[in-house]
């Protein structure tokens, strides 16, 4: 599996939940699956929805739980996770097969799913520094093609028209995520004044297209093949919604415009992409725009790409608030905080280019 999730370790302590009552449930509700012992080790990573790995029978699970606590309403939703992987089942696109979703607090705490294991590969860095470079490119076409799968599915034809707010999507994300800002901000960032001004005021015209979007689609959420450049399984849909599809797509070209070598950043601004076996920004975005149908191109593409660092940048910023406020290492969150800014400022930069 990933260089995230392959790492396995016994339950942690503060994750902890009734194992013995989850098998007697399992086995009532999935007796074919979860007839035998069961074994439970939890993946190590960066998940905010605590990840385990299930084996019964021979057989490999994933579930996916809420955290334990007190949380955010709209935080940590494993019931829109379920519903979206399980809607998109019949489609085309790449997603585990779900067994089950358990809104029951009182079988381990929490609601939570099962879903089928898929044995694959997943890199974090789209430098892709540990495939042969031949492979490269051939694995940034099978990203396009994973994303441009998703954002064709006619998404009320499989049961999602109630899964999010059709229409207007960029002007409700760029005034959600100034607010959120604002309430996290803990210094000056003049690159952010300008985008929250300049944004909402320069939302491409005719451009209030409705798809669904995965809200963090990146090369780290994408379970390759075990030896092909093929996408078997896109993954951790939590920021799933329906919205714009150039948001996902300008998301995932975020490395394009951020410097390689900085702690928690991984850009590819400064590599020589060519001598890499790697496409362009421009090169990506037209082998998505083959595989979505969208034979025009895409007009007032850094309007999109200055959108997803603004987005980025304010997400960072609530992190390093958060981070100050629970007194964690001033190390890491200072490296966060300074993540917020080199955004910011990249953002700006593509904003200026619509500017002239």
């Amino acid at each position: 599996m990933s260089e995230e999730t392959q790492q396995l370790v016994d339950v942690l302590d503060a994750h902890r939940f009734d194992e013995a009552g989850l098998h007697a449930y399992l086995r009532e509700q999935l007796p074919e699956e979860f007839g035998g012992e069961l074994a439970i080790r939890q993946f190590q990573g960066g998940q905010s929805n605590p990840t385990f790995l299930l084996e019964s029978g021979g057989r490999r699970y994933v579930l996916r739980k809420k955290p334990p606590g007190k949380l955010l309403p709209s935080a940590h939703q494993v019931e829109r996770e379920y519903q979206v992987m399980r809607a998109l089942r019949d489609t085309d696109v790449p997603v585990p097969e779900m067994l089950l979703l358990c809104e029951d607090d009182a079988i381990i705490g929490t609601p939570f799913y099962v879903m089928r294991f898929i044995e694959g590969r997943v890199y974090s860095h789209p430098a892709l520094e540990e495939v042969p470079k031949a492979e490269r490119r051939p694995i940034f076409e099978a990203k396009a093609d994973a994303m441009a799968r998703l954002h064709n599915v006619d998404y009320a034809a499989v049961g999602l028209a109630d899964f999010g707010k059709p229409g207007n999507f960029l002007g409700r994300q760029i005034g959600r995520w100034s607010k959120q800002y604002e309430a996290s901000k803990t210094g000056d960032n003049p690159s952010m004044d300008k985008l929250m001004a300049w944004l909402p005021e320069n939302i491409p015209a005719g451009s209030d297209e409705t798809t669904i979007a995965h809200g963090d689609f990146r090369l780290g959420n994408l379970m390759l093949h075990p030896e092909r450049p093929e996408v078997v399984a896109v993954l951790d849909w939590e920021l799933c919604t329906l919205g714009h599809p150039l948001s996902d797509l300008a998301y995932c070209c975020i490395p394009y415009h951020l410097p390689s070598g900085l702690p928690g950043i991984r850009g590819l601004a400064d590599l020589d992409l060519g001598e890499l076996g790697l496409p362009t920004e421009q090169e990506f975005v037209d082998m998505y725009c083959r595989k979505a149908g969208r034979d025009n191109g895409i007009q007032d593409w850094p309007f999109y790409t200055a959108f997803a660092l603004f987005r980025l940048a304010a997400i960072l910023q609530g992190v390093y608030k958060r981070a100050l406020d629970g007194n964690a290492a001033n190390a890491d969150a200072l490296s966060v905080g300074e993540g917020a800014t080199i955004l910011a400022d990249a953002g700006w930069k593509e904003a200026q280019r619509l500017q002239g």
